[in-house]
């Protein structure tokens, strides 16, 4: 029977990269840093892999010292791995020159991000595995939480059959810290996929005193050229590796890969070729527009990006397709085009026939990439002559490169219950709804997502968490634009942000304050009255900090805001939410010790009774009396000169 747990991309490839590592090195850098997390706390905890062993784990100075530790452990015969992003990764590239131009089945795990170049940014892209793509390494993508886990095993495997290194990727924060509930691999199952022949053809290879080998030389012109030409045999065989280990994990779980899928009509004519969590939306409105619209539109989801396989990328794409757009999550100044696009214009160039071809930039920065957009890539190879190099999810006011996103389209599963978090980072409200997700998700037979969108200062900044709940499974990888359920957990929140921009129609709105219905008429900005009476929602106060410190959690409102989500959301009953909640509780606050587990328990206890629904008068479906707005977008000098 699977076995289904609610977890995160990062957790995801960790658990595999566990099984199959004898050594790992690390390094922290968001957002990859909880991947290294956990395999040093499974480590610490005595976890055993695959081989039985535990894994030795050590952090370095640096990801520049990581990569060289992975080389020396590759070097010497030890299966390792490696977790890291953005500049981090960068630091890796001379060590993956040589651990690729060695034959080195190491594997690095990426959560792929954006590169500091004209600001430093966190948040999620492919700027830095493109830029490691010449490196000789063999690049595999995922593009959820669920194919973190299939594929991180794929590029394991494929990596001791090819004697050649794997770069896992998929979409920083997007993947890595998406929750998602999934089938987890059984270690049993792992261990019987492995070559475990090819695993000790590479110990007998490795550096040992009792039988020593030249390497690392010095080559002149007279053999270098040659022997960079002699390792075109073991990535020539790398499509098919990957392609039979695809199989095999297909075997015990299975879901089916291939090097490039495609999803869609079967006579579709216009179709998007795309990696990593793009793929979730592009189908969604794949199945939306063609089954709502009467429309033939198709998705080629890329797996292998290294070695790019001509053959297999042909053979997936219909012969019906007159379009063909490329979607690219990065940018090459300079250059001609984006690296996916540039290795899709080659293949059909060396096939000697095309249909039209255009390509596209989306997503930089973690830039929200939604249905609507997806939508607009379709609609613009509709026109005679489609835009090409265009970005989407911007207005380009500069070079009027941007596509226009006229509508955005409904494609969430229906049944989906939909919940928009607001807080203040630290105050638990991300940690509380991480709980909630996995309540639900390991306690029941519904499915769950959770995306926790991250002001940069993390601490002390702004958060929204972005929940789903449903009875289908959920791939709807971008933020909730209509919601069931909104809370805020800063009351000062009210007046800074459009709290209750995309609320449903008699959805439930919670405000934490300790205001009175008086002090709310004070305090409440009349778009905001407007929009609760227009609506017709149902609206809830609860002053949760004076709760929180009456039970002794100080400015810890999160256990008081979740029971108030699992008294008012009806996702689950209530009674059976309050006994999983403090089941939870002990679970994770044991070692604090009894003091803590049964303040967290009072809190819970005393939420429900402290929920105060507010009968809002009629007037304030029409009222223009109320606090004074702050939005960043009604700054003068904002709104004027910026």
């Amino acid at each position: 029977m699977a076995k289904m747990k609610t977890m995160d991309g990062n957790n995801a490839t960790a658990h595999i990269a566990y099984a199959l590592s004898e050594t790992a090195a690390i390094y922290p850098i968001t957002p990859s840093s909880v991947m290294g997390e956990v395999m040093d706390e499974l480590a610490a905890r005595g976890q055993t892999n695959v081989l039985g062993e535990k894994v030795t784990v050590r952090e370095m100075q640096s990801e520049a010292g990581a990569a060289g530790a992975v080389h020396g452990m590759l070097s010497g015969g030890s299966l390792t791995s490696t977790y890291t992003a953005s500049q981090g990764l960068l630091l890796m590239i001379p060590n993956m020159y040589k651990i690729a131009g060695e034959l080195l089945p190491g594997v690095f795990h990426v959560s792929a991000r954006a590169l500091a170049s004209h600001a430093l940014s966190i948040f999620g892209d492919h700027q830095d595995v493109m830029a490691c793509r010449q490196t000789g390494f063999n690049f595999l993508c995922s593009a959820s939480v669920q194919e973190c886990m299939d594929l991180a095993l794929v590029a394991h495997l494929s990596a001791i059959d090819a004697s050649l290194p794997f770069c896992h990727f998929f979409d920083g924060f997007r993947t890595s810290h998406e929750v998602q509930k999934i089938e987890v691999i059984d270690y049993k199952d792992i261990k019987g996929l492995v070559n475990w022949d090819k695993v000790a053809e590479f110990r007998a290879t490795a550096m040992n005193p009792e039988h020593p080998h030249i390497r690392g030389t010095a080559q002149n012109p007279d053999i270098y050229f040659q022997n960079c030409e002699a390792a075109n045999l073991y990535y020539e065989a790398v499509p098919g590796i990957v392609a039979e280990n695809m199989k095999k994990v297909a075997s015990i779980t299975g879901r089916k890969y291939h090097l490039f899928d495609y999803v869609g009509h079967p006579e579709a004519d216009r179709v998007i070729i795309s990696m990593g969590s793009s793929c979730e939306v592009i189908e969604e409105t794949v199945n939306y527009l063609n089954e709502k619209l009467g429309e033939r539109t198709g998705l080629v989801k890329v797996r292998l990006f290294r070695p790019f396989s001509t053959e297999h990328l042909l053979r997936a794409i219909p012969a019906s397709v007159t379009c063909l757009t490329v979607l690219d999550r990065t940018k090459e100044r300079g250059s001609l085009g984006e690296p996916l696009y540039q290795d899709v214009c080659t293949a059909f160039l060396e096939k000697g026939e095309a249909p039209t071809i255009v390509g596209g930039r989306y997503g930089l920065g973690s830039k929200d990439f939604t249905p609507g957009m997806a939508k607009a890539v379709f609609d613009n190879m509709k026109a005679l002559q489609p835009k090409n190099h265009f970005t989407v999810g911007i207005t380009d006011d500069v070079t009027h490169l941007s596509l226009d996103v006229e509508e955005e389209i409904d494609t969430v599963p229906a049944g989906t219950v939909q919940c928009k978090f607001f807080g203040l980072g630290a105050d638990g409200t991300v940690g509380a709804n991480k709980q909630a997700v996995k309540i639900i998700g390991d306690n029941t037979d519904m499915y769950a997502q959770a995306y926790f969108a991250y002001d940069s200062k993390k601490s002390g900044g702004f958060t929204v968490s972005h929940l789903r709940f449903g009875k289908q499974p959920i791939t709807s990888s971008y933020l909730i634009t209509q919601a069931d359920y909104i809370a805020c957990h800063k009351a000062a929140y009210v007046t800074m942000y459009d709290i209750l921009e995309g609320v449903k129609e008699g959805g439930t709105f919670v405000l934490n304050s300790n205001w009175s219905l008086a002090d709310m008429e004070k305090h409440l900005p009349a778009a905001m009255k407007r929009k609760i009476a227009r609506k017709k929602l149902k609206f809830y106060n609860i002053d949760a900090v004076k709760l929180a410190q009456e039970v002794g959690l100080g400015g810890r409102i999160n256990m008081i805001m979740q029971t108030a989500f699992f008294k008012l959301a009806n996702v689950i009953p209530f009674e059976q939410a309050v006994d999983f909640l403090k089941a939870s509780i002990k679970k994770t606050y044991g070692l604090k010790g009894d003091k803590v587990v049964n303040m967290n328990i009072a809190a819970v206890e005393k939420a429900a009774p402290a929920l105060e629904e507010i009968k809002y008068p009629a007037s304030w479906i029409d009222t223009t009396e109320g606090a004074v707005v702050t939005h960043c977008c009604d700054d003068e000098y904002i709104r004027e000169i910026v």
